[in-house]
């Protein structure tokens, strides 16, 4: 796919289990384990919501376990 198509396409913005972030082509059907985040557009206007939202890179299981031990 060229870079040209790829950013003609509508994104969507997915997240998995573990409060990972990615984006999928809308007209797709979610990948195994990951649900919508609520987020549509150009594939630059979902990377920039997931810059945005997607300040604590460490997975949820590492976030929750770090909680625990302090």
């Amino acid at each position: 796919m060229s870079v040209e198509t790829q950013e003609s396409l509508i994104y969507k913005v997915v997240l998995n289990h573990e409060e990972q972030y990615s984006i999928w082509p809308a007209d797709r059907q979610n990948p195994p384990g990951w649900r919508d985040a609520g987020k549509s557009g150009t594939r630059a206007e979902c990377l920039e919501y997931i810059k945005q939202v997607w300040t604590d890179m460490r997975p949820l299981s590492v976030r929750r376990r770090m909680e625990d031990q302090a």
